[in-house]
């Protein structure tokens, strides 16, 4: 579904990256620039250190596309009711997610993981099924793996202040991005009543397992 093409850096007269289109995100039917570039690697000729950051980097892109695959589930089924608006805003914050780290694999050259045919299917099928349970199970389902992808960027932080912060800055600063956005996410589906479906806290042990199964696929494969 996404090709994996690294893009033509164009540069102006000074040598600073300019915007490609692979840079260009769709959001409620216009285009908008992102705010970011995408270089935020730094460059680094430690083949350990850079096994790390592209593991990081796969499961991400591998999260983010499955956010995406939810989301689209949860509207398959819930798209005319109303709702809708809610989850198309969450889901639209998700495609920008993935744009980003669309950018960031190409650019790095970092392999996506070979999982994500599989993602493509299970993360549709989650949100489908969490759908069918009414609003209140599509926003349980947000709420168990909004907090299990805020956990895992946290995790990822923490690993990266450890090492050094200043070098990682610019990686630091997207990633804590992405974190708030989750959250924002996961206080949604809990203002919106995610705790009153039969079954909630069963729900979301089963999906936070799944989540964490996925992501230690994801670094590897």
């Amino acid at each position: 579904m996404h090709r994996f093409v690294r893009p033509l850096m164009l540069r102006d007269s000074k040598q600073r990256l300019l915007p490609t289109a692979g840079q260009l995100c769709t959001k409620n039917k216009s285009v908008v620039f992102s705010a970011r570039g995408y270089v935020v690697l730094p460059p680094t000729n430690d083949e350990e250190e850079k096994a790390m950051l592209h593991r990081m980097m796969r499961v991400d892109h591998a999260g983010e596309y499955g956010a995406n695959r939810i989301y689209a589930g949860q509207m398959a089924v819930l798209g005319r009711t109303q709702i809708s608006p809610l989850i198309q805003e969450m889901w639209d914050q998700e495609k920008q997610h993935l744009c980003k780290f669309n950018e960031i694999l190409a650019e790095n050259r970092v392999r996506p993981t070979i999982l994500l045919p599989l993602w493509h299917i299970a993360g549709f099928a989650l949100g489908a099924g969490s759908a069918l349970l009414g609003k209140e199970g599509a926003m349980a389902c947000t709420v168990a793996v909004e907090e299990s992808i805020s956990e895992h960027y946290n995790s990822q932080i923490r690993t990266l202040m450890e090492k050094d912060p200043e070098k990682y800055t610019e990686l630091l600063q997207l990633i804590k991005e992405l974190r708030d956005d989750e959250m924002e996410h996961l206080d949604t589906g809990l203002e919106h009543d995610a705790e009153s479906v039969p079954g909630y806290q069963l729900m979301k042990a089963i999906i936070q397992a799944g989540c964490k199964a996925a992501i230690c696929v994801s670094e590897h494969l």
